[in-house]
């Protein structure tokens, strides 16, 4: 006879099951309430950093010392909050638990970098003004950067290993808000790990480079985006600058003219011949062709040294549009007949020139008058914290590419954006799309370019596809409103108004391509390899208001890749960089 109660074994279950579910319950709430002081902690890390970056810029180093330990507090306790055994438990459960590890790793990054970085970049602001690296009156202090650079040194280390980690979290298993808050978080550190591995770069360089240790040439190429190059422009004026403890002067100028088409080209690589015959090496204008700038640098160094005679420590290349940057920090520069703004300048060196001075000699001369006035104002009249603003928002654009001669410095330079150097993948997959044109004028005033990429699968192989659309933008009657010299008159045998280019796309290193079209059609390429990356180009014809699309698809080591980047030419308007779900071609 029953006596009411259950049998041992089902009481044992109920109480199991009873401990467990009151387990659960606590759990849940344990991370709920840890999490929500987490992501408090993490919202005043992020707004504390945004002030703590215009404190530095603005060189007060009281409020930035406050801001610091302020973030230290808060990344410490959401680092505390979220490593405990039951919070890493819950980053193992399917589908939530990939966000609870990605606010676990996002608190660590912040953590580390809050502790390892912000304190030697303090400590290296404290013996020199950031905002000016040591710029006062066209002459950089060189003292200071032997003592910054150490700290500098691991604060870039730190940035670096943290910017590797954010790249890690799969931000797109994660519920909307937190991977906006991941995407986020992840941008600030690799902007982070940028200037100051910049930063550092400066610290480690600028003494040898501005002459502290015996005085240095260096030839200044100014590209001309009107006329593209896979660098930016077609080389427009050319001069070398005197660097000599810490002072730059502006030596000698000279145009294109001067530099003769050689009977014998320079030599040049295999895959900078497979591309563009060996123009480059002929033609000094061409030698911006090259997509990597520690060939390209070097062998502007060679033209000038055979023409002129002088010793060249290195190379610098920048493009016309650089200008807005650095009117934006000088004021209204007037060089020749002209006055130009920021909201002017491109516009005037790109476009109104060529109406308003009809004689390509006399360009010339414009032109290098407005290179000659803007270093001087640069370098005398700018505000040094705007000076260095401009050229960090340059840089940033890939519009400064630099070479040195000396093996020490270089290798510093080729690892950086600086160089110019063909990417190496890593944390993240590169794709290129480089733009060279073959109409012969300065038509690429009026190009507009949108590039898209697209990863998955495709026949069950990794895929990464890329596509381009250039387009014309010039007006319907370009042909016989624009000056000969901008539309170059039919004389390469384009027709006036049209622009003729060579879009060049490159795969991750190590895939190959797998489907090529243009405009929805098979068309005939060059190939070449640029290293271990598999090139593709192609040229476009194209009318006033038209455009052509390329689609190139790579597969196999290296395709498929989430952190896919795309680097591509600098142009007068930046091209419109996207990415979408994949459709396979093949």
């Amino acid at each position: 006879m029953s006596d009411g109660r259950l049998p041992v074994r089902r009481r044992w279950l109920r109480w199991t099951i009873g401990v467990i579910v009151t387990l659960i319950v606590l759990a849940i709430g344990w991370v709920g309430i840890r999490g929500i002081g987490a992501v408090n902690d993490l919202q005043q890390v992020s707004a504390a950093s945004s002030k703590l970056k215009q404190a530095i810029g603005q060189g007060d180093l009281d409020t930035a010392a406050a801001l610091s330990a302020r973030i230290a507090h808060h990344a410490g306790s959401a680092h505390d909050l979220t490593s405990d055994p039951i919070w890493s438990g819950f980053g193992l459960l399917p589908w939530l638990g990939p966000n609870f590890s990605a606010v676990r790793d996002v608190a660590e990054i912040a953590d580390d970098v809050a502790s390892d970085a912000l304190v030697p970049v303090l400590a290296a602001a404290e013996e020199l003004d950031l905002a000016s690296l040591g710029l006062s009156g066209g002459v950089v202090d060189l003292t200071p950067f032997a003592q910054i650079e150490p700290p500098l040194a691991e604060a870039s280390a730190t940035l670096t290993s943290a910017e590797t980690r954010a790249l890690d979290i799969d931000a797109g298993a994660t519920i909307p808000p937190l991977a906006d808050a991941v995407r986020e978080m992840r941008s600030a550190v690799t902007q982070a790990a940028t200037v100051v591995g910049a930063l550092h770069g400066a610290s480690a360089l600028l003494p040898s480079m501005l002459g502290g240790e015996g005085p240095r040439n260096y030839v200044l190429a100014m590209q001309n985006n009107a006329e593209l190059r896979s660098s930016g422009g077609i080389i427009g004026a050319i001069a070398l600058l005197h660097a000599e403890n810490g002072r730059i002067t502006l030596v000698q100028q000279a145009s294109t003219q001067d530099f003769p088409a050689l009977d014998t080209p320079i030599p040049l690589s295999e895959s900078t011949v497979a591309l563009f015959e060996d123009r480059p090496g002929r033609y000094l204008q061409n030698l911006t062709s090259i997509p990597d700038f520690t060939e390209a640098g070097p062998a502007i160094a060679t033209r000038w040294q055979n023409r002129f005679g002088q010793s060249v420590d290195g190379v610098i290349a920048v493009d016309a549009v650089m200008t807005e940057d650095l009117i934006a920090a000088t004021g209204p520069l007037a060089f020749g007949p002209f006055t130009a703004t920021e909201d002017t300048v491109v516009n005037l060196l790109l476009s109104e020139i060529y109406a308003s001075v009809p004689d390509p000699s006399a360009q010339d001369e414009v032109f290098s008058q407005a290179a000659g006035a803007l270093l001087s104002a640069a370098l005398t009249e700018a505000a040094p914290k705007d000076l260095v603003a401009a050229l960090a928002e340059s840089a940033d654009e890939r519009r400064i590419r630099i070479w040195s001669a000396h093996e020490d410095e270089e290798a510093i330079l080729s690892a950086s954006t600086l160089g110019g150097a063909l990417p190496e993948d890593g944390p993240q997959t590169h794709v290129g799309v480089l733009f060279n044109d073959t109409t012969g004028g300065k038509m690429d005033f009026y190009a507009d370019a949108a590039i898209t990429t697209s990863i998955g699968t495709c026949d069950g192989e990794p895929t990464t596809q890329v596509t381009v659309t250039w387009k014309n933008d010039a007006p319907a009657d370009a042909g016989t409103a624009l000056p000969p010299y901008v539309t170059a008159n039919g004389f390469y045998g384009v027709p006036a108004g049209s622009t003729r280019t060579l879009v060049t796309v490159y795969g991750p290193e190590g895939a190959t391509p797998s489907h090529i079209d243009g405009d929805g059609e098979e068309i005939s390429v060059q190939t070449a390899l640029l290293g271990s990356r598999s090139a593709v180009q192609h040229e476009v014809l194209v009318a006033p208001g038209e455009s052509s699309t390329i689609t190139v698809e790579y597969q196999g080591t290296g395709a498929g890749e989430r952190l896919t980047v795309v680097d591509h030419t600098p142009m007068v308007t930046a091209p419109d960089v996207s990415r979408e779900q994949l459709r396979c071609a093949s």
